[in-house]
């Protein structure tokens, strides 16, 4: 990108900065615009004119799309372009606003008369104008979208000004460039170029090198996430700031643009069921009319698709629900092609898919959508009103409370959807979350309660992300169905039935105790934010020892696993005690301080039961067989989230790769098969030396049998007829949902006494994203188990439970002087299950501590 750019149109005057809200800056610059307007078409560029090839003839990275999208800025008066934020690779996030000069000149009353009109800012105001936002490239690898954005710029200033007298159309170009890149970069690299002797410069055959993306792919982003999954956890640093914008804007329509496999037709609105309750009747015939209008230039061309099948509208963190239940006509658009197409490929049908063909299908979809919004402008504001309000569940309100630290967790996620919430004390009555039953919650344990009514704008989304149990119409979804967030942070709650009112009370604040060289400071043990201040201590190079034995100095009870910094341990540090006050305050945790070393009951702080952690060095797996998702979930958690150092180590140098200095080794997800079956001696071996080995999900199922003590309990059902008449063919798949479990909550038993069991209660819920159980541990120690098969949320086939019933959740076999961890619920799934995350810390630091290597 030119470095003299500044992502803000150069030929935008200071006037429209200085006065956009005055009446002299409107007219200066509707003046400047309609001049503006008329010198600058000469210099105004076709991307075929300024890339130097037609739409679709190659693949564009995507700083040559930024410097485009410039260019038009710079070369239009109905185009303004801006940074809205940065990756972790360096790359800009940005996104442009597309009307007409006129609406330019008042962007902001349009933007801020739809917030009033959502009842989000204060006013009356209603705009005149609709909102149409179209996201591009979330799937780095989906790759035809981007160029299908810069035609689509195009087009709309030169072609389809009419349209933009009434809409406002915000175009993100790339919402995941780095995975983008990951990917044009190998393609281009690997494409063929056969110089002449034959029509094309690409293969068109599938089996070519070039239509088969090595591991990771591009489709993630950096640090290898699904961003299309992303939109309500906003793990991604992408998401955080795409949603920030999103926020300022609230369109009334948003599209996803996405590829799917080379022999699928083109897919567009309406969606498939299951659709959320939340969503309306509005919205559901909008999208359909949406729809409509795209199969009539479809028509014209002789172009297939279909509608209403596979992607539903239920799961609330897509990048078509998630501005669903925010009030826009959320879709997603889907074009054959994905990571294999390249510039052409042979379908199994004989016929020849171009990039060519995919950018002229996105661009069609793009502009009708824009057509559909500007012919219903004044309808759609009305109904988006409508929208925001109370929403239409059983439940009007929620109150939690529990850990201060995972309460204060849960209000910074629902800071970044704006959602309004209070704090207050005394009794709530309604659905009790943790026993499935009507019931009360009172303030306990000096936490105050967190109070999230429906009585407010965004109440739809409330209900979608904080309902014990979501309403499923169809049991066939295309993602998990269960992610109640009162389950997810692990907090006591009750869905009320009125919404409750507001609060005046302030959040906990974390008990500390001004320090001054104390013998020890001890901090408690029962939050991933816990975890935190551990590897910040361990990373400044303090000691740290937890202790195995409850007990109680001076009316205080320190339960298993509290950190203990004791003065003897980092005598030669200076300022140590300054130091863990430093920490402890960042991270917003409790702390005490202990004057002396005898305690009474449990063991003295110089007993063998106050164990020194041995500062873990730890690696992770990674390479073909690992799920990149599952890698990328472990990366992305140390070096973002603990801030702990990480060795990353390729399965396929495994061999040559000296285990010796590493104490904790991470399996992600996979299906290691053969892979892993010729480093099963040697990772044996380094167990048996002291290693901890964390198996994640079905990174476990790899592991099971004699040798590593886990036993499968029940990993396929068999469906049972209740009739004589045999079922049909078109039956199958809904009998073979019954096998499954997509993703639903349970209940499991957790005994808290065993070290990867620290800082919990004795039930912890868990997201069940498969359906096979494990036996208990024989020769080991099953740390967490289910007792009862019937989820509390979500769904789970009718041939899958019986299983489930005591069967082994997590748990530590030990091998030698090590140990292997089965945590066969990835508990850093997305990043999001939060309650989760102190499973794997306790793997990681509080196991076999025994061991000392020099």
């Amino acid at each position: 990108m030119n470095p003299n750019h500044t992502l803000a149109s150069s030929s935008k005057p200071a006037c429209s900065f200085l006065f956009q809200n005055t009446d002299i800056g409107r007219i200066c610059l509707l003046l400047l615009a309609i001049l503006i307007t008329t010198a600058s078409y000469a210099q105004l560029q076709s991307p075929t004119e300024f890339f130097g090839y037609a739409p679709g003839e190659k693949f564009t990275l995507s700083h040559d799309l930024v410097d485009y999208y410039q260019h038009v800025a710079d070369n239009s008066a109905m185009v303004t372009y801006q940074k809205y934020g940065e990756t972790n690779e360096g790359r800009d996030l940005t996104y442009a606003i597309v009307t007409s000069p006129q609406n330019h000149a008042r962007l902001e009353q349009i933007r801020t008369a739809n917030l009033q009109n959502a009842g989000i800012a204060s006013g009356n105001g209603v705009s005149d104008a609709a909102i149409v936002w179209l996201s591009y490239n979330v799937h780095g690898n989906e790759a035809s979208s981007s160029e299908a954005g810069a035609n689509t710029l195009y087009k709309l200033i030169t072609e389809k000004q009419n349209w933009l007298a009434n809409t406002v159309v915000i175009i993100d170009p790339l919402v995941n460039p780095d995975g983008r890149d990951r990917y044009v970069n190998w393609f281009k690299q690997t494409r063929s170029d056969f110089d002449g002797f034959v029509d094309t410069d690409y293969d068109v055959d599938p089996q070519a090198m070039e239509h088969n993306e090595p591991w990771p792919g591009g489709r993630p982003n950096h640090y290898l996430f699904d961003l299309n999954r992303d939109w309500a956890w906003a793990t991604q640093v992408e998401s955080k700031q795409r949603i920030a914008i999103y926020n300022q804007w609230m369109p009334h329509i948003h599209v996803d643009f996405h590829e799917q496999g080379i022999n699928e037709p083109y897919y567009f609105a309406p969606a498939a069921e299951p659709f959320h309750e939340v969503i309306t009747d509005y919205q559901r015939d909008l999208q359909t009319r949406i729809g409509r209008n795209h199969g009539r230039y479809f028509d014209q061309e002789g172009w297939l698709y279909f509608t209403s099948e596979r992607f539903d509208l239920l799961y609330p963190s897509y990048g078509d629900t998630y501005p669903t239940f925010m009030g826009a006509i959320g879709m997603t658009y889907e074009q054959a092609g994905h990571g294999r197409a390249g510039l052409g490929i042979t379908t199994e049908e004989g016929d020849v898919l171009t990039l060519v063909d995919r950018v002229a299908h996105h661009t069609t979809t793009g502009l009708s959508t824009v057509e559909v919004a500007s012919k219903n402008a004044a309808e759609i504001n009305r109904e988006f009103g409508k929208f925001f309000g109370n929403a239409p569940g059983k439940y009007k309100g929620y109150v939690m409370n529990g850990n201060p630290e995972k309460v204060a967790a849960l209000a910074k996620l629902l800071d970044t959807h704006e959602i309004q919430y209070s704090y207050g004390t005394g009794t709530a009555s309604g659905y009790n979350f943790g026993t499935g039953k009507n019931g009360s919650l009172t303030q306990q344990n000096n936490t105050s309660n967190l109070i999230v009514s429906g009585n407010q704008p965004k109440a739809r989304m409330v209900q979608a992300l904080l309902e014990p149990r979501a309403f499923i119409s169809d049991s066939l979804t295309y993602d998990i169905t269960a992610w109640s967030l009162p389950y997810a942070y692990g907090l006591n709650t009750v869905a009320t039935t009125s919404a409750p009112a507001a609060g005046n009370a302030t959040a906990t604040a974390a008990k500390t105790t001004n320090v001054n060289n104390p013998f020890a400071i001890a901090i408690p043990w029962d939050s991933h934010q816990d975890a935190k201040v551990l590897a910040g201590l361990l990373n400044a190079g303090l000691k740290v020892r937890y202790n195995e034995v409850p007990f109680k100095m001076n009316g205080t009870q320190y339960e298993r696993g509290t950190l203990l910094v004791l003065k003897r341990d980092n005598i030669n540090m200076s300022a140590w005690d300054k130091t863990v006050s430093k920490l402890v305050a960042e991270h917003g945790v409790g702390m005490s301080t202990i004057n002396g070393g005898m305690t009474s009951p449990g063991g003295d702080l110089g007993s063998p039961n106050i164990k020194l952690i041995q500062k873990p060095r730890v690696a992770l797996l990674g390479g073909s067989p690992t799920s990149s998702l599952s890698y990328g979930e472990v990366w992305h958690y140390f070096e973002k989230d603990l801030k702990y150092p990480l060795t990353r180590i390729a399965m396929d140098d495994l061999d040559g790769t000296n285990m010796n200095p590493y104490t904790v080794l991470v399996m992600p997800e996979g299906y290691y098969g053969s892979a892993l079956a010729k480093h099963k001696d040697k990772l044996k071996e380094w167990v048996q030396n002291g290693g901890t080995l964390i198996a994640l999900g079905s990174a476990a199922r790899s592991l099971a049998g004699d040798e590593f003590g886990l036993q499968v309990q029940r990993t396929e059902t068999v469906t049972e007829s209740d009739s004589s008449t045999p079922r049909t063919y078109a039956e199958g798949e809904r009998d073979y949902i019954s096998n499954l479990i997509t993703g639903a909550i349970f209940k499991a038993q957790v005994d808290n006494t065993h070290p990867l069991g620290y800082g919990y209660g004795d039930t912890y819920f868990t997201l069940k994203k498969d359906a096979t159980a494990y036996q208990y541990l024989s020769g080991g120690n099953t740390v967490a188990y289910i007792q009862e098969n019937t989820p509390y949320s979500g769904f789970a086939g009718k041939n899958t439970t019986a299983a489930l019933e005591n069967s082994m959740l997590f748990g530590e076999q030990p091998v030698g002087q090590g140990s292997i961890v089965y945590l066969t619920d990835n508990v850093l799934f997305r990043n999001f299950w939060e309650n989760g995350k102190l499973f794997f810390d306790n793997a990681v630091f509080m196991l076999n501590n025994d061991v000392t290597r020099l």
